[in-house]
């Protein structure tokens, strides 16, 4: 399929919500465990409205069904939703910040079939357009080989703190464009 992401909008916050629970739940099975999932809905995995009100974050849909969704941002962010943050994120500055690719989700039953390629394809044509020389992102392992195969290399392994002492191990990774 010729997928065609388009700009998420804040009326799509109730499907992108469903659409993380699933995704998460269901793609990240085989990489993390029950209790690190279900930690990791809300503060981690989550909708960032900055990103829609910013006009970076996409969303893709078949037959007015969300299939997927992802973004990237200008603002300090690396992950996250923005239920834990008090006001807007500070700016970055292209010509000494890396823009951020931030909250990629698919629905499982279209898993691998090209759209976060897709979105991740939009995402990386917005961040030239605006001047960014460099893409940073934290992938959670079921993310890395996405990120792997559009030449993202891998920075730091580490793991995001969250409740009752669990950890979620992610990898940071980065993407230069200067040679675009």
């Amino acid at each position: 399929m010729n997928w065609q992401p388009r700009l998420a909008r804040e009326d799509d916050v109730p499907a992108l919500e469903e659409l993380i629970r699933v995704s998460s739940r269901m793609l990240q099975a085989p990489y993390y465990s029950t209790a690190q999932i279900e930690a990791a809905l809300g503060p981690i995995f989550a909708v960032d409205r900055q990103l829609i009100r910013d006009g970076t974050y996409f969303a893709l849909e078949y037959e007015g069904v969300l299939l997927g969704c992802g973004g990237w941002s200008k603002r300090n962010s690396l992950y996250g939703g923005d239920s834990g943050r008090a006001g807007e994120d500070a700016m970055l500055d292209p010509r000494r910040d890396a823009a951020r690719i931030r909250a990629f989700f698919v629905h499982p039953s279209w898993a691998r079939r090209g759209i976060g390629k897709a979105i991740l394809k939009a995402c990386e044509e917005a961040i030239v357009s605006a001047q960014f020389l460099r893409a940073d992102l934290v992938a959670t392992l079921a993310g890395e080989p996405l990120y792997a195969a559009f030449d993202y290399s891998v920075v730091e392994r580490y793991e995001i703190p969250m409740a009752n002492g669990l950890g979620l191990p992610v990898v940071r990774m980065s993407k230069c464009f200067e040679n675009r």
